[in-house]
């Protein structure tokens, strides 16, 4: 795909939707770092739906800790591998509280070094709460780049990247919600919804349905 046609992509992406951001509910950085470890092979329904009752009762992590271990689990046992996202979420509580003053840090290596936190998800927390240009991939951004020959890749961190190599700096922080909204209701995995694609024309995806 030439460089001319991911401009007209993100042109039209951004008219449709000017100020995306995530679909998981937060209200802190800290609410969406946790937010963000839950909803690892989980639906950001699924983990609203748990979070509504577990953050007005434990907004920072010294009151996540002092839930403990049992109480995190009770709230969020709707979720899929809720016992190991819970002791990730205490581990991860204890060593904000002890190294950073019960902040969440501004910094890819401290967040990449706390437990169930990976590149993903440190991505997401720098882009979304602190307003970096970093690009989250996940299944949806994977699936929407190589579908579309935006910037294929054989895995993530290819398509990562690709992408941080080929969108203009005017649209970087807001091309990870872009693509994962895509992905989640239009270019969805099993059909894609082409007929209703706003960038339909643009896309060099062979299959197109109607």
């Amino acid at each position: 795909m030439n460089q001319a046609k991911r401009i007209e992509i993100l042109t039209r992406l951004r008219a449709e939707n000017p100020h995306p951001t995530t679909e998981l509910e937060y209200s802190s950085s800290f609410e969406l770092l946790i937010a963000v470890l839950l909803s690892a092979q989980a639906t950001d329904v699924g983990v609203n739906k748990a979070t509504r009752n577990l953050f007005p009762i434990a907004r920072t992590p010294a009151a996540m800790l002092a839930l403990g271990l049992d109480g995190v689990k009770h709230h969020i046992k709707t979720i899929g591998l809720f016992n190991t996202k819970a002791e990730n979420v205490i581990k991860t509580c204890q060593i904000l509280v002890d190294q950073y003053g019960g902040e969440v840090p501004e910094n890819r290596e401290a967040l990449e070094a706390l437990p169930g936190v990976g590149r993903k998800t440190a991505n997401v927390v720098l882009n979304t709460a602190f307003g970096w240009p970093t690009i989250a991939v996940d299944t949806h951004i994977y699936r929407v780049s190589n579908r579309t020959k935006f910037a294929p890749g054989k895995n993530v961190d290819q398509v990562e990247k690709k992408l941080l190599k080929v969108v203009p700096a005017e649209f970087k922080v807001d091309v990870h919600h872009w693509l994962i909204l895509h992905g989640r209701y239009t270019c969805i995995a099993r059909k894609p919804r082409c007929g209703s694609c706003i960038i339909e024309d643009l896309c060099e995806y062979k299959d197109k349905t109607e």
